[in-house]
């Protein structure tokens, strides 16, 4: 309201200014035509006389308007010319602003806001295309290639065996990164759409994600300890599956053979946390702070068994139920991933340790 006084103001000043400016300048030269005997010449004549002062006053103040609103409406017309160059793309547009601090400021300055924001999302949006169109060609180059060596009639029974595990390998890579892709298209733009949640126990749901997830902690012999207290949510069951899910595939994946992976949930204050723990490779602090970054992967060697949407997925599924996700690591150290749902348990009975 203020600012729209303001605005209100500058404006009934500016209308101010130029009456007056005009009043004086064409009194001014009233005078000087008085002087010069011109007006009084032309006593006989009233209508003339009124004519020449109106004609004066309206060409002097055409004339101080077209000067002063070149001034004014400059700040305008660059907003003009910016919004056509953000309409072709180009979101290395700034408008200066060094002056106005009226509802006018704001604008430009909400309008550089804006196109720096545009110019992220751009880079980030054809950095995502970039590491797709790498994660989608890497294996089906790979399957084209042992397609064709399986066409080799010499090729021994071995070969082919190995040849033909490859290539499933492959489209099940496939498989889930085009999973992982609409599950993070989905959650992305889960903000229009209501979580469909459901009331249900927490800490049964972590036991059946681990014994889903058996055949790959069972095949690097990793130890896992549970402490988990008996806790009844009510959030979105599906998405909450996909999060532990992730987390407990990232454990096992990072994870030496043989080594230990610790997971609890708790009562943290008005929160749900759950803590996944394992000690496997760890990560360095450039790596913390890019881990939850689209197709990111830390550790190169990994590269062939994941796609790097996995956690960024986790950390999307939290921030929809107002929670958040911390990672503490160090290298060779392991890697605690901590998720705090806030508000979402509905009673606790003891805890039950295994």
């Amino acid at each position: 309201m203020r600012r729209s006084r303001s605005l209100k103001l500058q404006f009934v000043w500016t209308i101010f200014l130029i009456l007056v400016s005009t009043s004086m300048i064409s009194g001014v030269i009233l005078l000087g035509l008085m002087k010069i005997g011109v007006i009084n010449s032309l006593s006989g004549y009233p209508f003339l006389r009124l004519a020449i002062t109106l004609l004066s006053c309206v060409i002097i103040g055409t004339t101080i308007s077209l000067v002063v609103s070149k001034r004014i409406l400059k700040p305008i017309n660059d907003l003009v010319e910016g919004t056509k160059e953000i309409a072709k793309g180009n979101f290395e547009i700034h408008i200066e602003n060094d002056t106005l601090k009226d509802e006018l400021g704001a604008l430009i300055d909400n309008f550089n806001l804006m196109a720096a924001e545009l110019k992220n999302v751009d880079l980030v949006h054809n950095d995502f295309i970039t590491n797709f169109s790498h994660e989608f060609k890497t294996p089906i180059v790979s399957i084209r290639g042992f397609a064709k060596q399986l066409n080799n009639p010499n090729l021994s029974e071995k070969d082919k065996q190995e040849s033909i595990a490859i290539i499933l390998e492959e489209t099940e890579r496939l498989s889930n990164l085009s999973m992982n892709i609409l599950l993070l298209s989905k959650i992305e733009n889960q903000k229009k759409i209501t979580l469909k949640k459901s009331s249900y126990y927490l800490d049964e749901q972590l036991r059946m994600c681990i014994l889903l997830l058996q055949n790959l902690w069972e095949e690097k012999n990793i130890e896992l300890s549970l402490d988990l207290a008996h806790l009844r949510v009510t959030a979105d069951e599906e998405l909450l599956m996909q999060l532990w899910l992730n987390l407990i595939k990232n454990a096992i994946r990072y994870s030496h053979i043989g080594g230990t992976i610790t997971i609890s949930c708790s009562v943290f204050g008005n929160a749900v946390k759950v803590n996944i723990q394992d000690n496997g490779i760890g990560m360095t602090d450039y790596a913390q702070k890019h881990i939850f970054d689209k197709f990111y992967q830390g550790d190169p060697s990994h590269h062939a068994v994941g796609n790097g949407l996995g956690l960024t997925i986790a950390a999307r599924i939290v921030q929809l139920h107002g929670g958040k996700m911390q990672v503490k690591s160090k290298q060779g150290k392991g890697a605690t991933f901590i998720s705090i749902l806030p508000a979402i348990y509905t009673e606790e009975t003891p805890t039950i340790t295994s």
